[in-house]
């Protein structure tokens, strides 16, 4: 397996960061995952433009796109798989052990996975605890993901594979990697940005090609929706057969399995919408 670390390709074996990376030491850094189906990236444009707007919210140098693209087709060519998981990381490099940025320059890793095609269903649960949708990183996909960490591991004790948070103002927010939409009448609703969602690649193209609105929901909705469905990079679209104790028989639902066939579909013919 090979890396991308600082302009080259690496083995993982000999691959080093500093210890003394922010990103390690305060976790000042921003990722992006990127879905590539047979060594093809999918949506890398949009990844890009949103590591880039996360990089200006952190503070950071803005990230050369042309590296990152050679970057990213050096690991896919150089790593073979049929479906993967390609990982951007890009922190405030070498710096002090504080808060205070060094002077080094960022650091650059683009990694890959293998992964696997999701199930068409799966389950979540609410969480406790909130997002906070007035925050200094609200919006931004940074590697601050301790509290994503806590809450997915909540979410395996239950057996399912998705938590959800509310906001401060008990608004139905997001997933700890996804959107969450529900289907309420025959039509798909989504927080929107302003909740303090994260604004998902896969988020953004469900709304446009479905016709989704963005829709301010509160937390219990969940508990009366017709149909949910998560979006992200690596699960698509992908239906909820059930909320905490709640079952939603039949899923994916026809809504919810009409937004999958679209996605699946459009997807399929643009591979940088």
């Amino acid at each position: 397996m090979k890396i991308w670390l600082d302009g080259g390709l690496q083995d993982i074996e000999s691959a080093r960061v500093s210890v003394f990376d922010h990103g390690l030491t305060v976790g000042d850094g921003i990722f992006e995952t990127v879905k590539a189906v047979d060594g093809r990236p999918f949506a890398l444009t949009r990844h890009l433009d949103r590591l880039t707007r996360s990089a200006l919210g952190l503070g950071l140098p803005e990230p050369d796109h042309d590296e990152v693209r050679r970057a990213c087709a050096a690991v896919l060519e150089a790593n073979p798989m049929p479906l993967g998981r390609l990982r951007i990381t890009y922190t405030g490099g070498h710096g002090p052990l504080g808060s205070d940025r060094g002077d080094h320059g960022p650091t650059l890793v683009v990694a890959l996975g293998e992964t696997t095609r999701r199930p068409d269903s799966t389950a979540v649960i609410t969480v406790p605890w909130t997002r906070n949708e007035r925050g200094a990183l609200t919006g931004l996909k940074t590697t601050s993901y301790a509290e994503n960490v806590v809450a997915l591991a909540r979410a395996h004790e239950h057996g399912a594979t998705e938590a959800l948070f509310a906001n401060t103002v008990g608004q139905l927010c997001e997933g700890t990697g996804s959107n969450v939409f529900v289907v309420l009448d025959g039509e798909i609703h989504t927080p929107p940005v302003a909740s303090g969602c994260l604004a998902g690649i896969t988020r953004a193209l469900t709304v446009d090609w479905t016709g989704a609105r963005e829709t301010d929901l509160p937390l219990d909705v969940l508990e009366r929706a017709d149909e949910v469905f998560l979006t992200s990079t690596l699960r698509d679209v992908q239906a909820v057969h059930r909320v905490d104790d709640r079952e939603l028989p039949g899923a994916p639902g026809p809504v919810t399995a009409k937004a999958m066939r679209i996605f699946e579909e459009r997807s399929g013919d643009d591979l940088d919408p």
